[in-house]
């Protein structure tokens, strides 16, 4: 077995101390010492990184490039192309490489992050040509949601199709973003909707996401589909407590300014049992996503309310003194846990 080598020489060092506690024999330690050896570098994990950083830098560039007056005015001049050729460019492209990454999925299968590499850049393309579509056909209402509903739709269909994950992954965040956009357009531009500010609507949007992905569970057809949207739902769930936690139901920076933090206890109760439930229902059932999700939301939830209470009124020689000794006890159990951990495996 090839194992990092922070976990080599902890199970060197534990195969010394058992031998001098006469419970193994040399040969029994020389024994378990060949059964594994450290990795000399994990090359998956940098063609992984890699990948992910070119396709990082990929959207920056174009991104840098579409903000840039001087380059738009340049490519005006050499390219008068209409926005509905540009969409359907976009569209050709996107299908070709669509076609090229599942072709490639089947014939060179073991080249998973170049495969993912062609269908991330399949999908900003669709979004580019749904972008341009949605430029070419604007009648000047603003209903932008529109067309996100629409990118939410030939989604679905692609990732069901080819059963790819990664494609209902950029799914489930345009279907945010379409849930977002529409409730701000019915609300005609009102910071409210229903009574809810954003981050109140995306706790909603968020246990909805995540009861929907145990239904996918159940389904054979769609069951491929549930750790991602389950992740996803936690995700919008979680982030949206803790923004509710600390911005409340305001629907304005201007209005949120006005008031003390600490009027804001209340939320900030409701987020911690959330976290606290979650906790307990991934415990019981031995749920991990949902344990590690509540454990570190219940984290993020007492660190902003001890920089939301105490940043102003303590010295900041103490207030770090404490933040220090809390994250030493955490580091200290942490150790102690994952060493059992490690041991039982």
């Amino acid at each position: 077995m090839k194992i990092d080598q922070e976990k080599s020489d902890f199970l060197d060092e534990m195969l010394e101390h058992w031998q001098e506690e006469k419970l193994l024999s040399e040969a029994d330690v020389q024994q378990l010492r060949g059964s594994y050896e450290a990795k000399s570098f994990d090359w998956r994990r940098l063609a992984q990184y890699s990948f992910w950083i070119a396709m990082a830098c990929g959207v920056i560039a174009l991104g840098a490039l579409l903000i840039d007056d001087k380059v738009l005015k340049y490519l005006e001049k050499l390219y008068d192309t209409s926005d509905g050729v540009i969409s359907l460019i976009s569209a050709a492209v996107a299908g070709y490489l669509f076609y090229l990454s599942f072709k490639r999925r089947k014939t060179m299968s073991h080249q998973i992050f170049s495969n993912d590499a062609l269908i991330f850049t399949a999908v900003m393309l669709t979004a580019n040509a749904i972008a341009y579509l949605g430029k070419a056909i604007d009648n000047g209402s603003g209903h932008l949601s529109v067309l996100m509903l629409m990118g939410v739709i030939i989604y679905a269909i692609l990732a069901y199709v080819f059963r790819s994950r990664l494609i209902w992954a950029f799914m489930l965040i345009s279907l945010g973003a379409w849930f977002g956009t529409e409730t701000g357009y019915i609300s005609r531009g009102n910071f409210y909707f229903l009574g809810m500010n954003y981050p109140l609507r995306f706790v909603a949007f968020g246990a909805l996401l995540t009861g929907v992905s145990f239904f996918l569970k159940n389904q054979k057809k769609l069951d491929d589909f549930f750790m991602t949207t389950y992740i996803s739902g936690m995700i919008y769930l979680f982030v949206s407590l803790w923004l509710l936690s600390v911005f409340g139901n305001f629907g304005t920076l201007e209005a949120w300014y006005g008031i003390r933090q600490i009027s804001l206890f209340y939320w900030a109760i409701i987020s911690a049992v959330a976290c606290l439930i979650s906790i307990y229902v991934g415990l019981k059932n031995r749920d991990d996503i949902a344990r590690e999700f509540g454990i570190t939301f219940l984290f993020i939830n007492l660190y902003t309310r001890y920089f939301e209470y105490f940043w102003d009124s303590w010295h900041k020689a103490l207030f770090f003194c404490v933040l220090a000794a809390s994250f030493w006890i955490i580091g200290r159990r942490a150790e102690k846990i994952w060493n059992v951990e490690f041991l039982k495996k």
